[in-house]
């Protein structure tokens, strides 16, 4: 799982089991190269990322990128999520930022989407890419201790509530990267098969 981040690994290894696959983070494999993300899309990103970590492991490897569009942004900051407010992954700056930038505005203006995009990889080549989205808006401010990143301030249609709300198996079974998970898992399993 070409990833550092803890949380991503957690949500992402409970949604890609598949029977006879081991996950590994970058954190267990020191020699994994840092990627920087440098594309101008969730695809991009997901699949340099990837085809790095697959080339530099001779392994298998999935990669994500995914963040928050706001349609009030222009659909920003988009590939820029985890840096929206200037250091990477800082995510109360960031959660702080947006808000300042959306003060005042009405909930029908507030509407936003998370998006994820996965990418499979072998050394040779790309063998899947997988999207998935999770339509919502944005909260008067942070609810909720769970989740991470812009979870607390991401109010999910029907429920009224934020994700950083939702108890973590609400959040898998409804997420962008749920959605983009069980799109890429029917790879998955034929590869699984043909080991």
């Amino acid at each position: 799982m070409a990833t550092r981040n803890r949380h991503k690994f957690r949500e992402l290894t409970a949604l890609l089991r598949v029977p006879g696959v081991r996950w590994r983070s970058l954190t267990a494999l020191p020699g994994a190269p840092a990627v920087r993300e440098t594309g101008r899309s969730f695809e991009a990103n997901a699949v340099k990322k990837a085809r790095a970590v697959a080339r530099a492991t001779g392994r298998l490897a999935v990669a994500d990128d995914s963040g928050l569009e706001v349609e009030a942004l222009r659909w920003g900051p988009g590939v820029r999520s985890a840096r929206f407010a200037g250091s990477h992954g800082d995510d109360r700056a960031n959660n702080r930022k947006l808000l300042r930038r959306l003060a005042g505005l009405l909930p029908r203006s507030r509407r936003a989407r998370y998006r994820c995009v996965l990418a499979l990889a072998s050394p040779a080549r790309v063998l899947a890419v997988a999207r998935g989205a999770w339509a919502g808006r944005i909260a008067d401010g942070p609810r909720g201790r769970g989740g991470f990143g812009y979870d607390p301030v991401f109010v999910v249609p029907g429920l009224g509530k934020t994700v950083g709300e939702l108890a973590p198996a609400v959040k898998r079974r409804l997420s962008h990267r749920s959605r983009a998970a069980r799109r890429l898992l029917p790879a998955l399993r034929r590869l699984a098969r043909a080991a």
